[in-house]
Order: C-alpha cells, then sequence, then structure tokens
C-alpha cells in the first residue's frame, strides 16, 4: 500500500457496551458505562453515578467545539466504529492512522489493580481483535501497557499483544515508578527488540501531580490554559530519558509523544547540548554523544498546524526527522476535516525530502508499516 498521509495520532471513544459486555464478569456491576448526566448529554461514569463531564471536546470532530453536553447519537459513528473511522479519513486523504484510546487511558489511576488490569486487557483485545482488524494496514492501534503493575505482569502483556501482531504500544505519561529507573530496562529492550514504538500521550495516564490533564470550571480560563501548557508536556519525561542513558544502554528503542508538536525542539535541543557540554565534567553521564542525537534516531514528536514549527525547518532541517503528522481526530483541535487544507498551508515552506517524512514517511517506518 502507498501511504501519502499517515495521522499519527487518532484516537477513539470506546463503545458505550465494551466493559460491562466484556470485563470479567466479577467486574461488570463496577466497569465503565456511558450515563446520562445532568446536562442531558452522555458520559462515562466509573462509579454508577451520574458523569462529571459529558461527551464534548473528546469527540467534537465535525461537530460545533462544546465542552460537554452530546448524547451518544451526536458524536461522529468514527469515533468508535473501525468502518466509521477508516471512511472518515479516506475522505480528507489519511491513508492510515495510529489508534490512541480515551477511556481505557483512566485504567491507570484505578484500583484495585486487578480491576485496572481488566479493564486494560479488556480494551487491548477488542482494539486489536475487533478494530484494528476491520483494516490492518490503515488502522495501527497502541494497546496499554500495565507499567504499574510490575514487570513480570508488563512484558506478559507486551508478548501477548505482539502475538497480536501490535505494531506499537501506550505508556502512561505518569506512572507510579518514573522511567529513569533501570528496572524497566527489561521493557525497553524488549520494545527495541521488536521494533514496536512506545507512545506516551502528553499528560495522559496515571496520576499528574500538576493535574493538568483534569477539567477545572471553577476559575475561567484554566481548562484552557492547560490546554497551551500540554503542548509542552514532553520536556520533562523525555530530557530525563535522554539524560538518564535510557537511549545510550538500548540505542534501538524509539520513543514517540503525541500532540506536543515542535516549534519548541530547537531550543530544547540547543539547552540540552549547552547542559550537558557544560556540566558533563561532573555529572557522570552514562554517554558521550549530545543529548540531540537522539531525536529522530530515538525520540520522535506527532504535530499539529504548528507553522512556526513547519517554517523553523529551512534554519533547522532535523526538525523534519523528529515529527510525525497527525491530526487528532476527533478532538477539539481536530484537522478534520478540511486537512488537506492544513497539509497544504503548513508544508508550503518546505522541501520535498522534509515533506515526505512528515507526512507519512517516518511513521510508515516507525510503524513496520508495508
Amino acid at each position: 500500500m502507498n501511504y501519502n498521509v499517515i495521522s499519527a495520532d487518532n484516537h477513539i471513544v470506546e463503545p458505550r457496551d465494551l466493559f460491562v459486555t466484556r470485563m470479567p464478569k466479577q467486574f461488570r456491576d463496577r466497569a465503565p458505562r456511558v450515563l446520562r448526566g445532568a446536562d442531558g448529554g452522555d458520559g462515562w461514569s466509573f462509579d454508577g453515578n451520574p458523569p462529571r463531564r459529558t461527551l464534548g471536546i473528546e469527540a467534537t470532530a465535525g461537530r460545533a467545539i462544546r465542552i460537554s453536553g452530546y448524547k451518544w447519537e451526536e458524536i461522529l459513528p468514527g469515533n468508535y466504529d473501525p468502518v466509521a473511522h477508516v471512511a472518515d479519513m479516506k475522505k480528507e486523504g489519511i491513508d492510515a492512522a495510529v489508534i490512541f484510546g480515551t477511556i481505557s487511558m483512566g485504567a491507570y489511576t484505578l484500583s484495585p489493580p486487578e480491576f485496572a488490569l481488566a479493564l486494560m486487557q479488556t480494551y487491548n483485545d477488542w482494539l486489536l481483535d475487533d478494530f484494528v482488524a476491520v483494516d490492518p494496514k490503515r488502522l495501527i492501534g497502541l494497546p496499554l501497557l500495565p507499567v504499574n503493575h510490575g514487570l513480570e505482569c508488563t512484558l506478559a502483556e507486551f508478548k501477548r499483544c505482539l502475538a497480536k501482531a501490535a505494531k506499537g504500544f501506550f505508556i502512561p505519561t505518569f506512572p507510579d515508578m518514573s522511567y529513569i529507573d533501570k528496572s524497566y530496562d527489561p521493557l525497553w529492550a524488549a520494545a527495541a527488540e521488536a521494533g514496536t514504538p512506545l507512545c506516551l500521550h502528553r499528560t495522559s495516564g496515571g496520576n499528574d501531580p500538576a493535574g493538568l490533564g483534569e477539567f477545572k470550571f471553577d476559575v475561567p480560563g484554566v481548562n484552557v490554559a492547560g490546554t497551551v501548557i500540554r503542548f509542552f508536556s514532553g520536556v520533562q519525561p523525555l530530557t530525563y530519558m535522554i539524560f538518564t542513558g535510557v537511549f545510550n544502554r538500548h540505542p534501538k528503542l524509539i520513543v514517540v509523544d503525541a500532540e506536543v508538536n515542535f516549534g519548541w525542539i530547537s531550543f530544547w535541543k540547543q539547552t540540552m547540548d549547552d547542559t550537558f557540554q557544560k556540566q558533563k565534567g561532573w555529572a557522570k553521564f552514562s554517554f558521550d554523544s549530545l543529548p540531540s542525537e537522539t531525536l529522530g534516531k530515538n525520540v520522535f514528536v506527532t504535530v499539529l498546524d504548528d507553522k512556526i514549527g513547519f517554517d523553523m525547518i529551512r534554519l533547522d532541517p532535523q526538525l523534519a526527522d523528529v515529527a510525525l503528522f497527525s491530526i487528532d481526530y476527533p478532538h477539539s483541535f481536530c484537522l478534520w476535516p478540511d486537512t488537506a487544507k492544513y497539509v497544504e498551508d503548513v508544508t508550503r515552506n518546505i522541501d520535498a525530502v522534509s515533506k515526505r517524512k512528515i507526512l507519512a514517511g517516518t511513521a510508515a517506518r516507525l510503524f513496520a508499516l508495508n
């Protein structure tokens, strides 16, 4: 198959009956389910009570942007139906899409552990067996890795999903134990050997100490401020992984941080390299190469309509090696519909080679699309 445009960051809203019908029977009474909210919309409940917020900005593609208030019947079927998702992508010239979950990511903060694990595995099975299986050349699902459940469990789920032909995996931004801990090395080694990227997504997954991923309504503007701040959320986890030698120990490991854009990367890599050079006399780094050398080799980001980032490629060609295009369907920053217009606008000033890398070439290589 010929890939001209790949979205490396699409989302789905899990089917409304997925968890209540497919989780092990002992967990179904408390499984996440869709209920009617106070505002008349439908939303996800984790405790049987009316949802705190109903469907809105996470499912707003093709609709007016609203924080909440949609009924299930009002959102596009492409949110949860693979045939409709592929049709929506084809309509805008998207040849393939990397798929992140939504409700399932909440499992990283749920208890008890066996319930959280069952929820993840239920999602993973549906994602790979039902959703991706409809068109595996166009749909690249990212099953969730249970990194908070211990290495043995994590590797078991990795291998189980790999056997189902998973081409990449999701890991939470805020694990219980930081990714700088060397106990993760067997996971990094397994992912490197399999050639499957491990994908973060902004502030998704786990207990965020700063609360950046939460919707807060008591102070007007806080929610939107959080949206801006989350575009810079890749700096901390990626810098820690680079400076603690994760990629030095595992030179074939691939980590993708989604929906963070790339206009900030030139200053970030300059700062990393300058700091490395000035502090290496005492810091006892485990590597000798410049930190920026991991970019486009081990570390990648997905980008939307980041006009500044695209224009900066003329001054910093390495940016074209780091970036994977995305449309963020069906979220409120979605470049759908009118995707072709966005592509034309942001790539107008870049060379053909860089354009090809960003729009499809790098994603096709990382996710082994043939």
